[in-house]
């Protein structure tokens, strides 16, 4: 059990934590047709919109109500106002998110009422969702974003059923966490269509963010979930939500349909995936499919390959709550020490990391705790600290804005399992040094390089023979 504590910095030198707005934005991208709108300052739009180009090197949509010092004191009714009617003319999309920032909440400004206002004012957008998350950046943060801003939509969407609906016993919701790719919810789409089941996926960022080229231009979000399939979750007969961060959505959806969840903390390593698959099998009443034990047997065999080289390492680690579980509890099942664990907010799942303590600090903190360590993993923020220390830096989570193929990395199931242990098995073998004269007798040993003078014991060995 993993002590939590927090850094008592006046402030943050070296940010790893992103804000709450940023993921709720990028949840928004994972529905068909939406349009992510910033209720704050032009500046805090723009900062959210070149940390996603960079990222996924994508077109982002992405718009702001463009609060001034006055408008902010003054209320940003107008604003709000403006900004709908500006995009559902020019942009037709079919949901309008609303996230608030840091300065529209210390205002306290009323989005919901304003909401009401404009639909009174202009009934013409009747037929367009308008949803609206309360993300203030001055607490919480990324995936905590994301997972308030799942819970809205699902509140938005999903009819509230007073009696138990139908259920299509061949559906199932699923609920990725923000730490998955748009390649982990392929593969966990994959997985779960090779049962026979139908998922839906909310966000479903694969859809939007996996870099496939559209026929035409939209200034909307590419794909995603659609507001058709939204409605129709609460006929599924389960959800699988993956990661805390996805309870609050887990919970909110049981609460209005009556769909029973399952909540995986992660689904990188050997057990956790073996009880995927396993529940898998139960709610479809199938059997295993042959290509997972296959893949099973894979990792199995790539976890016997790679122990050697992970056993002992000390790895540092900064990430998002859910992420640093997931790849922290799997390293230590390969047989690394976890030496540092840096982390950007509360959760639940932090407790049970099986190592003495996680900090809720900053990239400086893990800077300072890695000076020993044999890989950093974090984001691509944290290569300068790499570079100072001289020690490898494993890309990991948002943003990954100097390496290509970001939203494809893969760390979930037996397949992404695997190809962890391969990616950093292989930067580990690349910092093995090749033995040479000098280094293969032990400092201990009274034995002489060449050219100097032949120890006690070599003159009796040869003496002797």
């Amino acid at each position: 059990m993993a002590r939590v504590e927090v850094s008592k910095k006046a402030c943050a030198v070296n940010p790893l934590k992103m804000s709450q707005p940023i993921g709720g934005a990028l949840a928004f991208m994972g529905v068909q047709g939406c349009m992510p709108l910033l209720h704050g300052s032009q500046g805090c739009t723009s900062f959210g919109l070149v940390l996603f180009v960079r990222h996924f090197r994508e077109a982002i949509p992405l718009q702001t109500t463009a609060m001034s010092e006055v408008a902010t004191v003054l209320g940003g009714l107008e604003n709000v106002e403006e900004a709908v009617v500006n995009i559902a003319k020019r942009a037709k999309p079919e949901i309008i998110g609303i996230c608030s920032t840091g300065v529209t909440e210390t205002k306290g400004d009323d989005v919901d009422g304003y909401i009401q206002l404009i639909r009174q004012r202009h009934p013409e957008l009747d037929h367009m969702g308008i949803v609206y998350v309360s993300t203030p950046d001055f607490k919480d943060a990324f995936q905590d974003g994301w997972g308030k801003t799942v819970a809205k939509l699902i509140e938005a969407f999903v009819p509230a059923n007073e009696t138990p609906a139908q259920r299509a016993p061949q559906r199932v919701n699923v609920l990725p966490g923000c730490h998955l790719t748009p390649g982990d919810i392929d593969e966990l789409r994959d997985i779960i269509e090779s049962f026979g089941l139908e998922p839906t996926f909310l966000p479903d960022l694969s859809g939007s963010l996996d870099g496939h080229l559209p026929e035409d231009f939209t200034p909307t979000t590419l794909g995603g979930t659609s507001r058709e399939a939204m409605s129709q979750m609460g006929s599924a007969a389960w959800t699988i939500a993956v990661g805390e961060q996805m309870r609050l959505a887990a919970t909110t959806l049981e609460r209005r349909a009556g769909v029973p969840f399952v909540l995986f903390d992660r689904l990188t390593g050997l057990a956790p995936n073996d009880e995927l698959i396993a529940f898998l099998s139960r709610i479809s009443g199938r059997p295993v499919p042959v290509k997972f034990k296959r893949q099973r047997g894979q990792l199995v065999d790539a976890m016997l390959d790679g122990h050697f080289h992970f056993g002992a390492k000390k790895v540092t680690i900064g990430a998002e709550p859910d992420l640093l579980f997931a790849i922290g509890s799997w390293l230590i099942e390969m047989g690394a020490n976890v030496t540092a664990a840096v982390t950007t907010t509360h959760s639940a799942v932090l407790e049970k990391l099986a190592i003495e303590e996680v900090l809720i600090g900053d990239l400086e903190d893990l800077e300072n705790r890695s000076k020993d360590a044999d890989l950093i993993m974090t984001h691509s923020h944290g290569r300068q600290a790499s570079e100072r220390l001289g020690v490898p830096l494993f890309r990991l989570g948002l943003p990954t804005f100097d390496r290509l193929g970001a939203g494809h990395e893969l760390t979930v199931g037996y397949r992404g399992t695997r190809t962890l242990i391969f990616n950093i098995g292989n930067m580990f073998i690349s910092q093995a040094h090749e033995p040479d004269p000098d280094t293969w007798r032990r400092d201990d040993e009274n034995v002489t390089h060449f050219g100097g003078e032949p120890s006690p014991e070599l003159v009796q060995l040869t003496a002797m023979a």
